[in-house]
């Protein structure tokens, strides 16, 4: 006869993933035993833990491709119901909130890296484009970033009043745009181009620096102020 399988009420305490924590604390537990936690139970032929890491295994082990990953998508695993599915997502957005969040840091931005680390949050796990600024002051502290166009796959519509409207509002100094290329594509289309020719004219007779326009992609980033194209 088949063994019968062990659940995870049957292991040792230390190794439920709930008691783990609670014994030896959160920095013990790997991803798939906190992603087990959160969805409580598995299936008939896995435990919680085996679910979980079934889950990293399709996402390559990846947290940000699980996080990309829809609600129904996720109800496509045995095991995983809209309850379930629905908390994974929520604590994946909770997580990528925290990343951006510091309330007690005044953020400056020196590099393309800055920008990245700053908004990368933001854009990462969109199937969709959007196009956001970062407005500046003259010592390059950030004074607010925000969403000014959101479209599809393929792309999104840019007003340039807005962003100068914007600008001239918070007083900006400075000026960086950034978009994501939900395809994974790091180049800069002519329309990008285009548009980024455009609004260094424009911040010229507004005495804004134009510091950059970042495309986001995969993790990773192209940028038009490293590659010396906004003289």
């Amino acid at each position: 006869m088949e063994e019968a399988r062990m659940t995870i009420k049957k292991w040792a305490e230390q190794d439920r993933p709930r008691e783990k924590l609670l014994l030896k604390g959160k920095a013990a537990l790997s991803e798939a035993e906190l992603i087990a936690i959160l969805i409580g139970s598995g299936n008939k032929d896995q435990t919680a833990v085996e679910l979980a890491q079934q889950l990293l295994n399709h996402c390559d082990n990846n947290l940000n491709s699980l996080a990309k990953l829809s609600i129904k998508n996720l109800q496509k695993f045995k095991g995983i119901g809209e309850a379930k599915a629905i908390s994974i997502v929520s604590a994946l957005e909770i997580g990528r909130r925290r990343k951006n969040a510091d309330p007690n840091k005044e953020f400056k931005i020196h590099s393309s890296q800055d920008t990245f680390d700053f908004i990368n949050g933001d854009l990462i796990d969109l199937d969709h484009e959007e196009f956001w600024i970062i407005l500046l002051k003259r010592n390059n502290e950030v004074i607010l970033k925000q969403q000014v166009s959101r479209g599809g796959v393929s792309g999104t519509v840019v007003d340039p009043k807005i962003i100068f409207k914007k600008a001239i509002e918070e007083m900006a100094s400075g000026l960086i745009l950034v978009h994501n290329h939900p395809s994974g594509n790091l180049r800069a289309s002519r329309e990008d181009t285009a548009l980024t020719k455009k609004i260094r004219e424009g911040c010229r007779s507004l005495d804004v620096n134009l510091l950059d326009h970042m495309i986001i992609a995969n993790n990773s980033f192209y940028s038009f102020a490293d590659e010396n194209l906004l003289q």
